[in-house]
């Protein structure tokens, strides 16, 4: 339940291993560092909060965690949702609402939760994930083109408003910023594939603004100074009202850090070949988010970029996860002050690329050549994310998610009413398909898949079309793999009602889980373990049997 890589790979560690996690640790915390900045400013907070976030989330993600190469910290991910909980409720509502998140995770790690939320459906995925993207990229509309007018409405419809109503305040000088960024950041990556282009442009254009004296906001003038280092452990205090609405949120940041990490954790697997333990993951993530806010910290997950850059650049071990986040301490400590320097329109490009990288606009656009259910949950799940409420897209996406199962279990599930022939016991696993002779007065019911409440209504449908009513009834469940409460529920009835009609019920074929069921239920007991046989062909003798005694029903 609880066993992180780091202890595993540190008893076979070398120093080839060590050096090879020392140059991927040193590039990713580079690269993470302009990232860090500009996600803790887009979230609404000081762009110092985001490095915090870094450092020691970085550093208790790849520590604890279920992952060899999973690089942890702030995400694009989170940007919308951190968002509204400051503007709603101000930085301690969110410190309270990361703790709440934090406790939530390390709950789902040890129910072992980690292999079911990595089944999340995939258009419930692309869809709040692309939505998250359209919003970032809305976010940054005003600092890219260096808009006037104040403060930016928080709706995305008001928000688009306002950028056409101040269209003629455009800032030349923030636009050539943002757009150079964007395109130092596409071109660079083409050129030199370990130095990140981001870090590139934060520089070139933080220089240009310096030395030209462009009239650009910067960090420093709209934020103030970065304060160097870790600040004392606080909580603030709150009351049960507060608390109580921030439950939702707090399950919001929760689910988004899951999913986030779990992915990121399968792709890294994918790429490396080594399996992740995902409840090890979750623990560690919800660790990470308990203690990073009382250090004045946003939320953080599984980034999936920054693993990848790990694993490009020889990352082996999680120790290439700790270096990033010493490294980005070492930067916090000495060179934090620098960062005053950097220009917003340039961090606004850096979160456009941030965005496009995020939409899957392909993956979106390919779910549209698959089934119309799949069509529906991915436009409803977008459209709730962009026009509503991020909280809303989750809770409904689990919703659609939990019936999208239902109906997908339900549809492997079949009753047939056979009366003249059945296929014998071996037929399922044998091309050779004998066929067994049902005597006259006896119908088989049989049921091939889970027997749960998802499928209530084609037990009725087939009892119906049964019509006649048979001396003895065989219930064939040689397929069915589990039995839940509302199909006990049923099978009792359905017996109930047999023998009301003079019916004889006989069980065939029970596997061992619902056999047990059956005999907790007291089902058995009310048949009699005469009637339930191993196989359909000691049924069928046993019917036999029956019929000739009289068939008293029981």
């Amino acid at each position: 339940m609880f066993s992180p890589k780091f202890f595993t790979t540190i008893r076979q560690y070398d120093r080839k291993t060590f050096l090879s996690d020392l140059t991927a640790g040193i590039i990713v915390g580079v690269v993470a560092l302009p990232l860090a900045i500009a996600f803790g400013i887009a979230s609404g907070v000081s762009p110092e909060k985001g490095l915090i976030t870094a450092v020691i989330a970085g550093f208790l993600i790849s520590f604890l965690g279920g992952s060899r190469v999973q690089i942890g910290g702030p995400t694009g991910a989170f940007i919308v949702i951190v968002y509204g909980i400051v503007e709603q409720f101000g930085v301690e509502g969110l410190i309270l609402a990361t703790f709440l998140a934090g406790i939530m995770l390390v709950a789902m790690g040890f129910l072992k939760l980690g292999s079911v939320i990595q089944f999340m459906p995939y258009p419930i995925v692309v869809g709040f994930t692309s939505g998250i993207a359209v919003i970032i990229f809305s976010s940054q509309i005003k600092d890219f083109f260096g808009l006037g007018g104040g403060e930016v409405p928080a709706s995305f419809v008001e928000k688009w408003g306002f950028y056409f109503n101040h269209l003629h305040t455009i800032n030349p000088y923030a636009l050539a910023i943002s757009a150079g960024t964007v395109l130092i950041i596409l071109l660079w990556q083409k050129i030199n594939k370990v130095i990140p282009g981001s870090l590139v442009a934060i520089v070139l254009t933080t220089l240009a603004v310096a030395y030209f004296n462009l009239p650009v906001e910067t960090i420093g003038s709209k934020f103030g100074e970065i304060r160097a280092g870790i600040p004392a452990p606080s909580f603030p205090g709150f009351d049960f009202a507060t608390f109580r609405m921030l439950l939702m949120p707090a399950f919001t940041i929760a689910m988004l850090g899951a999913i986030e990490s779990l992915l990121s954790a399968m792709v890294a697997d994918g790429a490396t070949g080594y399996r992740h333990r995902p409840n090890t993951e979750l623990i560690a993530q919800g660790v990470a988010n308990i203690v990073t806010p009382i250090f004045g910290g946003i939320p953080a997950t599984g980034a999936i970029a920054r693993t990848m850059t790990n694993i490009r650049n020889g990352g082996k071990t999680p120790m290439a996860g700790i270096i990033h986040a010493l490294v980005l301490l070492l930067i916090l400590l000495f060179l934090g002050k620098l960062a005053r320097l950097v220009p917003l329109p340039a961090l606004a490009g850096i979160l456009v690329i941030v965005a496009y990288n995020m939409s899957e606009w392909r993956s979106f656009k390919g779910l549209f050549r698959n089934a119309k259910s799949d069509i529906a949950v991915l436009l409803t799940t977008f459209l709730l994310t962009v026009f509503i409420d991020l909280t809303v897209a989750i809770q409904f996406g689990l919703l659609m998610a939990v019936f999208l199962f239902v109906r997908r279990v339900s549809e492997t599930t079949d009753i047939e009413v056979l009366k003249g022939q059945v296929e014998d016991e071996q037929s399922h696993i044998s091309d050779d398909e004998d066929t067994l002779d049902i005597p006259e007065g006896v119908e088989v019911f049989q049921i091939k898949g889970p027997f749960f409440f998802g499928i209530a209504n084609k037990f009725e449908e087939a009892e119906q079309q049964s019509g006649t009513k048979p001396k003895i009834r065989i219930i064939r469940m040689r397929r069915v793999p589990f039995i839940d409460s509302t199909g006990l529920k049923n099978m009792k009835s359905f017996i109930g009602r047999g023998r009301h009609h003079g019916i004889h019920v006989l069980l065939s074929g029970l596997q061992p889980k619902p056999l047990d069921a059956l005999r907790k239920e007291g089902i058995i007991d009310m048949l009699g373990e005469e009637n339930v046989c191993l196989n359909i062909e000691l049924a069928l003798e046993r019917a036999k049997q029956l019929l000739q005694a009289g068939h008293p029903a029981k």
